[in-house]
């Protein structure tokens, strides 16, 4: 940032302001990169057994992953798996398949206690990232030792 404080003018704060707007979007995508890798974490720890799903092989496990994407308006991350059996899991189903099957399977819920649990942490650390970049004119390290969370290894 270029001003000292009680030195500022309208010049300097608009462009402290225009440094600071042009550094949020990665900023967020870092957070949003981070905290993507909890809740993939997450998810596979809640899928290790019961209350959610058994892990027989680990199969299932090692299907769980993530993307994070970034736009320019934003990042997403997605933790998701191509397992077909996935809705059946964390939902659970009571009926007769397209095959005849007659299934009484209870859920064993695991992506959305793991969303529960990571979602309120992601927004309060999104929360903090303006007033990071504005305080310090550069981009946060998320893992850092000022994190507001502690993110374990999120690699």
């Amino acid at each position: 940032m270029s001003t000292r404080p009680g030195t500022a003018t309208a010049v300097s704060v608009a462009a402290d302001l225009a440094e600071i707007g042009a550094l949020l979007p990665e900023a967020i995508h870092r957070v949003t990169k981070q905290f993507t890798a909890v809740l993939q974490r997450q998810v596979v720890a809640n899928a290790s057994g019961r209350p959610g799903p058994n892990a027989v092989t680990g199969d299932y496990r090692r299907s769980i992953n993530r993307l994070t994407t970034k736009y320019a308006t934003g990042s997403i991350g997605r933790v998701g798996t191509n397992k077909p059996q996935a809705r059946r899991l964390e939902f659970g189903f009571v009926g007769t398949d397209s095959l005849g099957r007659t299934y009484d399977q209870p859920p064993y819920p695991h992506f959305g206690p793991a969303l529960d649990e990571v979602a309120p942490l992601y927004e309060a650390a999104v929360a903090l990232v303006p007033g990071a970049v504005a305080t310090i004119g550069r981009l946060p390290d998320p893992t850092g030792p000022n994190a507001p969370v502690s993110l374990g290894d999120a690699s």
